[in-house]
């Protein structure tokens, strides 16, 4: 686990100081205002701590791709009611991120009040990770505050440049999940499983390469079981299939084999010759026996059971992808049966579980258990890059 400091390593008295946080707001829009604020109710304990604490504190967030230019649309001012209506308090739109500006802004806010500056990638230095431009913002403020996970994997000048400048501090969303993350994969308990899922075996190679051996239980669902079951010679008929892919697919089995990781496949399917909800075609068979004009669209009781049992035994879970096209019933159901055994096993005591990705948090929610897992990340690629063992630029920064 990186060694980076926290909250709990500032003085109780921060008087005086100006604090630059850098916040995911990232929102989604609807008609004006963030029809989700999941990511502004993460970083709240950090921006009313340093508040409490008398620092004044200035967010820098970026919105959307302007790339590298002004856009009305794309300030972060969009935000700014839904950020007020979180934290409870009233804050500053500032219309820049560094300079005489910002200085100004400064002079008018008081101890503990809090400023929300402009989308830092308005300005082509943010992406570029320019040194002068993250010293420019960085010369504004005393410390700085990363509490944006999910830009973690960017080397950008607010996530990685000014916390090589100032004194760096990790906010509490971000050592929460550092601390998931590492309860899950880095120094996690065993034995630990593995379920990955999703369309494409092609983005998720590195992932499953990382996997196999860190884990012992690697189970893949969705799309992907299929190229992993046609490596095996299975006919998947017209199932979503990566036919290329399979040579890479025996490769991971092969490698999860000598790792003494052991790859979890369906053995029996639920299929359809269309895929709509709950087709007249539907039903469920033993995986050799899909017929050619029918598509694998979720994995079977059976395999559900035998996957609850393998979960049973094992002490930690790392969750990202459904199983099946969940967003369809009934081919939600493996999803949302195994979903409740893990949700089930965390709260019995038994299982740390730590699930990510944006199909994964729908799926979760869905099954109406996001609440009963350990933890659960909301950031796409940061998490994605972490399952393949990738160091985040944003996390090294905070330990250097």
């Amino acid at each position: 686990m990186p060694n980076f400091k926290t909250l709990d390593d500032l003085p109780a008295d921060l008087s005086g100081k100006v604090a630059l946080v850098r916040v995911d707001l990232n929102l989604p829009m609807n008609g004006g205002s963030a029809s989700d604020v999941t990511r502004v109710e993460a970083s709240k304990p950090t921006i009313l701590e340093l508040a409490e604490k008398g620092a004044k504190v200035l967010l820098l967030a970026h919105f959307g791709r302007p790339g590298g230019a002004r856009s009305s649309v794309l300030s972060t001012s969009m935000v700014q009611g839904d950020v007020e209506e979180v934290l409870g308090k009233e804050i500053m739109f500032v219309p820049e991120v560094a300079g005489p500006v910002v200085e100004q802004s400064l002079g008018i806010l008081r101890d503990g009040d809090i400023g929300l500056l402009d989308n830092v990638r308005f300005w082509p230095g943010e992406e570029a990770n320019d040194a002068d431009f993250a010293a420019s913002i960085a010369a504004h403020g005393d410390i700085y505050v990363n509490d944006a996970f999910s830009a973690a994997h960017r080397a950008h000048a607010t996530t990685e440049g000014i916390a090589r400048i100032l004194p760096a501090y990790a906010g509490r969303a971000m050592e929460r999940e550092l601390s998931a993350l590492d309860a899950a994969l880095g120094n996690p308990e065993a034995p630990v499983a593995a379920v990955v899922g999703g369309a494409k075996v092609s983005t998720k190679l590195a992932v499953l390469k990382n996997l196999v051996g860190k884990v012992q239980h690697l189970i893949i669902g969705g799309g992907m079981a299929n190229t992993f079951l046609a490596a095996r010679g299975v006919d998947v008929g017209k199932s979503l299939c990566e036919h290329d892919l399979t040579d890479t697919a025996n490769q991971i089995m092969d490698e999860a084999d000598h790792a003494g990781c052991t790859v979890h496949l369906p053995y029996d399917v639920v299929v359809a010759k269309e895929f709509a909800a709950t087709p007249a075609s539907l039903r469920t068979c033993n995986v050799h026996e899909v017929a050619s004009d029918e598509m694998i669209l979720d994995i079977g009781p059976q395999a559900v059971e035998a996957l609850a049992d393998v979960l049973k035994t094992c002490r930690t879970l790392v969750l990202n992808g459904p199983l099946g096209a969940f967003e369809t019933t009934p081919f939600d159901e493996a999803t949302v049966a195994l979903a409740k055994t893990a949700a089930a096993l965390t709260q019995d005591g038994s299982l740390t579980s730590v699930a990510g990705g944006g199909d994964t948090v729908a799926a979760l929610n869905h099954a109406k258990v996001a609440g009963d897992f350990t933890y659960i990340s909301t950031a796409g690629g940061a998490f994605l890059e972490w399952m393949e063992g990738k160091e985040l630029p944003g996390v090294a920064a905070l330990s250097a």
